[in-house]
């Protein structure tokens, strides 16, 4: 039986890494100012019950895979990087809203499955999904570990997300200008690229 110390250490963990800047949250605030709340829905869904698969199937060996195959590890991290600045070109570039009710189609908010597949790249997900896995797997019970290990991040998640993308929907009021619209999103993109330069500086 799970002590309720180890349930208390497990959801202090997903909710620190869920809380915590990183390439999620970014796109989330970024999302919400753009786009408003109600239209960022569906990446905030994506991300909820798209990182839990992610450390289900590392609790269930794929971490040891990525012990035993240090290239694939780097194939992530490499894959990562590129999308990382590949959203930042895309932060940075979007031109400011004359109209947000007819936007263009090619702007337009993540869906679900977007959102969903961007975690098996992002090497935060990876990153904290190894991390829980190594500290409080014993493998004994693989199937039951994977749901163990994975449930805290869905209640983290459910807090964290809408609460990102809801901080930017209420700044979006604020960037009525195209200075500070311009100004938000280089400081957005900007930490998405610094995101992606890192990781291929660690490849």
């Amino acid at each position: 039986m799970v002590s309720w110390e180890v349930i208390a250490a497990l959801l202090l963990f997903a909710f620190t890494a869920t809380w915590t800047p990183g390439p999620n949250n970014i796109l989330l605030a970024s999302s919400g100012a753009r786009f408003g709340f109600r239209r960022s829905i569906p990446l905030i869904l994506g991300v909820v019950f798209g990182l839990p698969p992610v450390v289900f199937c590392v609790a269930l060996g794929l971490g040891e895979l990525f012990r035993t195959q240090p290239w694939i590890q780097d194939g992530v991290r490499i894959a990562g990087a590129l999308v990382f600045l590949w959203i930042c070109w895309k932060i940075v570039s979007t031109p400011f809203p004359t109209d947000s009710e007819n936007s263009s189609a090619a702007d337009k908010p993540w869906s679900f499955l977007k959102a969903a597949a961007f975690q098996w790249i992002n090497p935060k997900s990876w990153g904290a999904s190894l991390a829980i896995v190594s500290a409080y797997a014993k493998g004994e019970h693989l199937l039951m570990e994977g749901i163990l290990l994975s449930f805290p991040f869905v209640l983290a998640n459910l807090t964290s997300s809408p609460s990102w993308a809801l901080f930017g929907s209420l700044i979006r009021s604020f960037l009525n200008t195209p200075l500070r619209f311009r100004l938000y999103n280089v400081i957005m993109g900007g930490l998405m690229g610094l995101s992606g330069l890192f990781l291929f500086l660690d490849a």
